[in-house]
């Protein structure tokens, strides 16, 4: 069990926390979640922080200003660009991958180049640069979810997956939660994992990196993507008829969840950072549409062919039991944030998504 605080003793008879110096390596650390990882490490940590990102999907506004954090840009693929890395590395957070599904359809070997890769690459560095670092490796829930549209339990932390796979992305996931495994358990690297729900909240910027061959380069995510639409009355497209689920889990929360996974996991280990609440995706757009005032409506369309994915949701008792991971936030509550956050920033977001304009 790791901790993140040591207790002293002061003059006095009171007790204090006083913060560890630590250093910590955020790879994917300009990304969406990564950079909420960023955040909690600068309140819970005196060390330096070393952000490496190849903005292939994410941009340098997230990068935090602070001067303990020190930025990177290169792909984890190259252990050169590891090498880059100048100090003791005592925490390392590997969240960077090859986003998302589409993408990973449409060019499977750039999947393989930014998401494998980068994987097997960063434990390896690792394990001649940093033995003693204890590793958090972001895994993604809905690759071990059972591919259902009949009504769901939650998922526990199953170590077995099915062969069928909806996409390249799902199976570079699941791939790299066998390399973490194998490196802990064969080569005695200090690995923890965590299955990510799906992520929302502030700093998801919709077209956010380059292209990546698709449309889906800028519409993300299901929630971003809705607030976008709504702020701007365009119509909300809901496939297999919305009657979809997910567990939404807010970014802040998420990031919460990775560092107590490091702090508290037990290694080889693997937590779900999961809500325990299925939403279905009709009742998250008529939430966006009503909290953003929009008069956006809804178009109901087929289920997509490759999605099998129809209705599941993660189960949070073992991360709630073993390393103290709630996710606190109100879903209405983070939504509403969200919305509020996609206004203040409605030029940075449609300035990124105009750099993509004659791609499309």
């Amino acid at each position: 069990m790791r901790e993140l605080h040591k207790v002293v003793r002061a003059n006095s008879s009171t007790t204090s926390l006083v913060k560890i110096m630590t250093n910590s390596l955020v790879v994917g650390g300009a990304g969406f979640v990564g950079s909420w990882v960023v955040e909690e490490l600068l309140k819970e940590t005196d060390g330096e922080i070393f952000v490496l990102d190849n903005l292939l999907s994410s941009e340098k506004s997230n990068i935090s200003t602070s001067n303990r954090v020190h930025f990177i840009h290169g792909s984890a693929s190259d252990e050169s660009v590891l090498n880059r890395v100048d100090a003791n590395i005592e925490k390392v957070f590997h969240l960077a991958c090859f986003h998302g599904n589409q993408s990973s359809i449409f060019d499977p070997l750039m999947d393989l180049e930014n998401n494998i890769k980068p994987t097997l690459t960063v434990l390896n560095w690792v394990e001649k640069r940093a033995p003693k670092a204890r590793v958090v490796y972001t895994g993604a829930g809905c690759a071990v979810a059972p591919k259902t549209w009949n009504t769901p339990t939650g998922v526990p932390e199953v170590d077995e997956t099915p062969l069928l796979h909806d996409s390249p992305y799902s199976i570079s996931k699941v791939t790299g939660e066998m390399y973490a495994k194998y490196f802990a358990d064969r080569r005695g690297l200090d690995v923890v994992r965590v299955r990510f729900q799906n992520a929302y909240g502030p700093r998801e910027i919709l077209g956010a990196g380059e292209w990546r061959g698709t449309p889906h380069t800028i519409w993300r995510n299901v929630i971003p993507t809705f607030i976008w639409r709504a702020i701007n009355n365009e119509d909300l497209t809901l496939y297999g008829a919305g009657e979809s689920s997910r567990d939404f889990v807010f970014v802040e929360d998420l990031a919460r969840g990775v560092v107590a996974a490091l702090d508290q996991g037990i290694k080889g280990e693997v937590y779900n950072l999961a809500s325990g609440q299925e939403l279905l995706i009709k009742d998250v757009a008529n939430k966006i549409i009503e909290f953003s005032n929009s008069s956006s409506e809804l178009r109901i369309e087929g289920r997509r062919d490759w999605d099998h994915s129809g209705r599941r949701f993660g189960d949070p008792t073992k991360s709630r039991k073993e390393i103290g991971f709630t996710a606190t936030t109100d879903f209405d509550k983070g939504l509403r944030e969200t919305i509020i956050w996609t206004q203040s920033n409605f030029a940075l977001i449609a300035k990124s998504i105009e750099k993509h304009k004659d791609k499309i």
